[in-house]
């Protein structure tokens, strides 16, 4: 495997067991729970995460199946970081963000449902990349509609930082379920 290739999925499998962990410190009967009205439930996260994957992973198929259908030649560039400041956004919790309609939970979904989706989506993602591995997939760039233009690689690492972003978010669900009730 290219070493780019490795170094973006080891980032995504350190985020995929992150978000386990998260998941996991969430008893089993209060996953389905939102810690407040306005918040989203694990569940209501994991449902989120599955459809940005869904989403994500159809966008970069697109745009590998476009690039060797144009003749995507071998690997030669470094690899280029996810930048430090879309890095520093998707960290930063202390910025609320509301998802697009398209990504935004429905709360029918179970936490198991839901998390068999995101592994679903993850087994597809690792596949449809690792099938263009050794191509210039640096040279392959897909538009985001807030971060701009970025590479195959960089989407990988985008994927990771969500994630991250949302297993901190899972276990602000925990602590808060956790806390005892506010009288």
């Amino acid at each position: 495997m290219h070493p780019h290739l490795t170094q973006v999925f080891s980032r995504l499998d350190q985020a995929r067991s992150s978000l386990r962990s998260s998941v996991d410190a969430v008893p089993p009967p209060l996953r389905q729970q939102r810690p407040a009205p306005e918040r989203w439930s694990a569940a209501e996260v994991l449902e989120h995460l599955s459809m940005v994957e869904r989403l994500f992973a159809g966008r970069v198929a697109s745009a590998i199946d476009v690039a060797c259908a144009a003749g995507l030649g071998a690997e030669m560039a470094g690899r280029t970081p996810l930048p430090e400041p879309i890095e520093a956004r998707m960290a930063d919790r202390l910025k609320t963000r509301s998802a697009p309609d398209a990504v935004r939970p429905t709360g029918t979904v179970d936490d198991g449902t839901a998390w068999a989706a995101i592994e679903d989506g993850h087994s597809t993602l690792r596949a449809l990349v690792g099938s263009a591995d050794g191509l210039a997939l640096s040279q392959v760039t897909i538009d985001h509609p807030a971060f701009g233009s970025m590479s195959v690689y960089q989407w990988v690492e985008l994927i990771a930082a969500h994630e991250a972003r949302h297993a901190a978010q899972i276990r602000e669900i925990a602590a808060a379920l956790a806390a005892p009730a506010q009288h």
